[in-house]
């Protein structure tokens, strides 16, 4: 019998702790060992019967989640799923959180709660199981050094792919749990001078935003949430909107956004899959598609019409991932050209970007 998934929840609100106790216990992979108010009354609790996941609420009294967070991690790093409220203020912390090693986030509403929580039940146990496969917490906040490139043998042949004189490079980034620290990163180490680059991240509506001011405080490139018809141009990296898609367009010589409200896509919206097709169909050989740590598939299958587009393509390694999910499946599929740690991703993009020059 394969081992349950051990759960601890800490939330001050009595209503939210018993609704999710209902979720938790209801599925046969997860085990509830424990609930409180706050991390003060928690941490007697968890030392007696550590769990494999902590379900953390950001917002408390006495000792806030953020705080018992690092707390955490600096002394036994354990995979945290966030939830957070939708306020400016509660995104914020969240992107707080998540920079200090959070794994997953979830949204709660302030006004009707528990049908809010009945509405995203589902996303809660997803981002526990995505929690739950978490590794590497504490190298990957700590920058630890993982092995260099190197070329993976070309498994499925590219077909021929011609554009017109354009000589714009641009890069396409697709991320989920983990990604805020990777992409932190990665956008953090690129000079003014990068090329022009466009992201997706799994991360809830109202989120986004603040998830690109803060990168964009971090990085020497401008980072912005992308909007309907931006222009794709050196030094500078769009955001998808969380609760949007985000396409790539050809436009003469050059290339622009195109945000639009569809249907999930592997679950996801935005999916990174959207992105990096759009980029395979407009880019061509001009693009340099990067795959990196997240739970699931969603790029894989973009990331291959990349590679067959004549584009260059790239999945973080295993070693660097806190989810080796999203690149494991590109990898697999014969997606990804070269397989490169989360510290020399920054250099193969800038590599890429001479290449062209």
């Amino acid at each position: 019998m394969t081992e349950r998934t051990r759960i601890f929840i800490i939330d001050d609100s009595a209503l939210v702790r018993q609704f999710m106790a209902e979720i938790i216990q209801t599925q046969p992979d997860l085990l509830l060992v424990g609930m409180a108010a706050d991390p003060v009354m928690a941490l007697p609790k968890m030392q007696n019967d550590w769990p494999d996941v902590i379900l953390l609420d950001i917002e408390m009294p006495r000792m806030d989640g953020l705080t018992f967070l690092r707390q955490i991690m600096s002394t036994r790093p354990t995979p945290v799923v966030i939830c957070s409220s939708l306020t400016e203020k509660g995104a914020s912390l969240t992107l707080e959180a998540l920079s200090a090693g959070a794994v997953a986030v979830f949204a709660k509403a302030k006004l009707g709660v528990r049908q809010h929580l009945e509405q995203i039940a589902a996303a809660l146990l997803h981002a526990l199981r995505e929690a739950a496969r978490a590794k590497n917490l504490a190298m990957v906040r700590r920058g630890t050094s993982a092995p260099a490139m190197r070329i993976e043998p070309v498994l499925t042949a590219a077909r021929p792919f011609r554009l017109d004189q354009t000589t714009d490079r641009l890069v396409a980034l697709g991320t989920s749990t983990g990604g805020t620290q990777a992409l932190e990163l990665v956008l953090g180490s690129l000079p003014a001078n990068a090329p022009g680059i466009v992201v997706v991240q799994h991360m809830p509506e109202k989120f986004t935003a603040a998830f690109a001011d803060r990168l964009n405080q971090i990085s020497a490139i401008e980072v912005r949430e992308a909007r309907n018809g931006d222009r794709i141009v050196d030094g500078l990296a769009l955001i998808a909107p969380g609760g949007l898609h985000l396409q790539v367009h050809r436009n003469g010589a050059h290339y622009s956004v195109e945000v639009i409200d569809a249907p999930p896509v592997n679950r996801h919206k935005p999916s990174v899959d959207v992105l990096f097709r759009s980029v395979a169909q407009a880019a061509g050989r001009n693009a340099l598609g990067v795959i990196m740590t997240g739970m699931g598939d969603d790029g894989a299958r973009g990331l291959l019409a990349m590679r067959e587009a004549g584009a260059s393509t790239l999945a973080q390694n295993a070693e660097s991932c806190v989810v080796f999910g999203m690149p494991k499946e590109a990898i697999r599929m014969g997606a990804a050209q070269h397989i490169a740690s989360l510290q020399d991703i920054p250099r193969a993009i800038m590599a890429f970007a001479a290449a062209g020059g």
